[in-house]
């Protein structure tokens, strides 16, 4: 396991992904990957710089040659945290009047075959497809399969993160109280989650009574009422960047014995989904072991989205557990299981966890309760 900063992990992480990412350049038969700042520049370099009118792009040769940062002279404090300089990366730094694009064209072969993230901004995508004279493909076909399969030390972050937001929903009993208005408890949830140790909190959603049917209702001034079925979902990054994501769902004072039941099938099918997870399965075989039981029970139509996204560095990424996706899973593979039942004006529930597939199972980041949680 890598040890890692409070930015980053350990230089040998990001070589062996350059590595990997200029092997399935080659394999795509592309002759080099442009990636501007944004989270493929993060887990590729462990850079956080960010994307301004002035361009920043990560150079990857698939032929093996040492990659290259095109980067304007006054952002090179932005470089100073990230591995570029351990790894001994080529520094193309530029001058306002000098034209960047014209940097990138020399740091590639003549008719360079090149695929960009699909995150480059327009503002700079377009002047590099001029300059090339050739319109760059999409590199998310290489990036995602460089991505999707964590390595030891991303998944070490990911139970960390996983600990850390078990830790607030432990103290939802602190904050969710009868008269309080979402918006106020949303307030404390947010600090907490920065007291037990995520960098910010990313998203608060706590969805009381008929809010809770709307699946990304965040928060308003509605007062929680004493019955309430409350849906809480919230996340968070830890150092160096990945995320927590977890929902549970509440409810104040003793539960309708009807709401009781229907929250009871879905914990069963949300224990189904992740039971169905493991190495060879598909995304959408997942998304079937909760949508099958929630169907059979009647509440097909009020499960109204997939049940799960993959997470990282981004709080949504590929794999997208979701119907019609048969991408098989591989160990290293993290993404949350989340069904949910919703009736619109009047209640909703949703119980997520973040698993990471194992090489015969997959382990859960998240430990709290499943079922309704009466404070």
């Amino acid at each position: 396991m890598s040890a890692h900063t409070e930015s980053r992990f350990g230089a040998e992480v990001y070589g062996k992904r350059l590595e990997r990412a200029a092997e399935l350049t080659r394999a795509a038969h592309l002759d080099a990957l442009l990636i501007t700042p944004g989270p493929d520049l993060r887990y590729l370099i462990g850079s956080r710089a960010q994307s301004f009118e002035r361009l920043t792009c990560l150079v990857i040769p698939a032929s093996g040659e040492t990659p290259s940062v095109v980067i304007p002279k006054m952002e090179l404090a932005s470089l100073a945290g990230s591995a570029a300089g351990e790894l001994g990366l080529g520094i193309l730094d530029w001058t306002d009047g000098v034209d960047p694009y014209r940097v990138v064209k020399s740091a590639l072969n003549a008719g360079a075959r090149v695929a960009v993230d699909d995150a480059m901004p327009a503002l700079h995508l377009l002047p590099i497809a001029d300059t090339l004279t050739a319109l760059p493909v999409s590199a998310t076909g290489v990036l995602r399969q460089v991505r999707m399969r964590k390595d030891d030390s991303e998944i070490d972050a990911l139970r960390r993160a996983g600990a850390a937001i078990d830790r607030v929903h432990a103290r939802m009993g602190e904050w969710l109280r009868p008269g309080r208005t979402e918006a106020e408890v949303a307030a404390d949830i947010a600090a907490a989650i920065v007291e037990e140790g995520h960098t910010e909190a990313a998203f608060v959603i706590v969805g009381s009574g008929p809010n809770g049917a709307d699946p990304h209702h965040e928060v308003s001034q509605r007062r929680v009422d004493t019955g309430d079925v409350v849906v809480v979902d919230i996340g968070g990054p830890v150092d160096p960047g990945y995320y927590s994501d977890s929902t549970r769902t509440y409810v104040l004072g003793d539960p309708d014995p009807e709401i009781a039941d229907r929250v009871a099938q879905l914990e069963r099918a949300q224990a189904a989904a992740v039971a169905a997870v493991r190495p060879g399965v598909t995304a959408e075989a997942v998304d079937a072991a909760a949508r099958n039981p929630l169907s059979e029970a009647g509440f097909g139509d009020h499960f109204i989205h997939r049940t799960g996204h993959g997470i990282g560095l981004s709080v949504h990424e590929e794999p997208y557990i979701v119907a019609g996706n048969d991408i098989v899973l591989e160990p290293g593979m993290a993404f949350s299981v989340e069904p949910g039942i919703y009736f619109r004006g009047e209640w909703g529930a949703r119980i997520e966890d973040i698993v990471v597939v194992t090489e015969d199972g997959c382990e859960s980041m998240n430990h709290r309760p499943h079922g309704l949680t009466v404070l």
